[in-house]
């Protein structure tokens, strides 16, 4: 199984693995693939190339990349108790009552706090691609759309490839407009933010609009080999894959959430904007359920709803509550029910799809 993204990349498979675990990232990479690691958890740049520097030497010379999540000037930023002015005192008090009526209890005073996810700043992004272009990365890739030109030119001088996600058509096209090497192609199975298009229609789709000039990955999903056949027989050169890794041995896991993880069905999931402000898919839970209530209030918009709900978040997780844990995962949750090792799993997904494409061969 190999296409050109994999000499593009200098890859084995042509599997993208992204990832919020430097210990998976390392591993996809290591098994044949790119892990990719997601850096909207750092908040110190210097955090960030710590763990880069960690993975220099983890991935064992193999290629990785990194994502980042570079949102719009919206609104204007500022330190984390400036935006906090912003938040209405009702949203505070929502989140409070909530959390009381599910029973979470409040966070061990000596522990830490966070003020919120500040990688979603649009600052704070730029810092966290300065910090990866002084590292051997091989790729960057955006989850909302294509970076701005100097950080394309950027990447560029330094030969790292750029991609960009996509959830249209016409997205597709723009992001091609704007320097990007690589679309990624993420229908509305995907977990994390993602659009409205499912990938059975969107992959052709952006195939048809780009695919002739740059690569298109596949993604949202996908979690056999057998939909990995059906991704390059859509017309994608390779798949970006997320979700799977979650269940997987490396991936550090709260018992809560792996139990949450393990049961879940493929329909017990929620596009939701009460994560991050955007629409994202999550575990459907009694968190989330009460986020859709009567009497709800209407999410606020990115960054303000990550630092609205940050510590409600630390509190959920440190719950022991399987059923309010917080997690964005895709539908192909229903598929996530044992936990083995990424090099496992990775061989697996490359045997079913050589088994696949195999077998289609025989009907022609």
């Amino acid at each position: 199984m190999r296409t050109d993204l994999c000499d593009t990349l200098d890859i084995e498979y042509p599997i993208v693995g992204f990832s919020p675990s430097e210990h998976v990232v390392a591993a996809i990479s290591r098994a044949g693939g790119l892990g990719v690691l997601g850096c909207v958890r750092f908040n110190d740049a210097a955090d960030l190339d710590a763990v880069l520097d960690w993975l220099d030497t983890a991935t064992g010379g193999r290629p990785y990349g990194v994502d980042v999540v570079m949102p719009s000037r919206s609104p204007a930023e500022g330190a984390p108790a400036d935006l906090g002015t912003l938040i209405p005192d009702g949203h505070r008090e929502f989140v409070e009552r909530t959390l009381l009526r599910l029973g979470v209890p409040p966070l061990d005073v000596a522990g830490p706090r966070r003020d919120g996810v500040l990688g979603w700043l649009h600052s704070v992004a730029r810092s966290h691609v300065e910090v990866a272009l002084t590292h051997p990365v091989r790729l960057i890739a955006n989850a909302l759309g294509p970076p701005p030109p100097d950080v394309i030119d950027r990447a560029h001088s330094r030969g790292v490839a750029v991609a960009a996600l996509a959830g249209r058509a016409d997205h597709a096209r723009s992001h091609l407009a704007g320097g990007v090497d690589i679309v990624v192609a993420q229908g509305y199975e995907a977990g994390g933010h993602t659009g409205e298009i499912a990938g059975m229609v969107l992959i052709p789709e952006i195939v048809d609009a780009v695919g002739a000039e740059i690569p298109v990955l596949a993604a949202g999903g996908i979690g056999s080999g057998r939909q990995i056949a059906a991704a390059l027989a859509l017309g994608a050169q390779g798949v970006w894959t997320g979700s799977i890794w979650l269940g997987t041995t490396e991936y550090d896991s709260s018992p809560a959430l792996r139990e949450a993880l393990l049961r879940a069905r493929s329909c017990d999931t929620v596009r939701s904007r009460i994560y991050s402000g955007k629409p994202a898919r999550l575990l459907r839970n009694r968190w989330t359920d009460a986020w859709s209530a009567d009497g709800a209030p209407v999410p606020l918009p990115m960054p303000l709803q990550n630092l609205l709900v940050a510590e409600a978040h630390d509190r959920l997780m440190s719950s022991s509550d399987p059923t309010v844990v917080p997690m964005p995962v895709g539908q192909i949750v229903g598929r996530m029910n044992e936990v083995r090792p990424v090099a496992e799993l990775l061989a697996a997904l490359v045997t079913e799809t050589d088994t696949t494409l195999t077998r289609l061969t025989k009907l022609t």
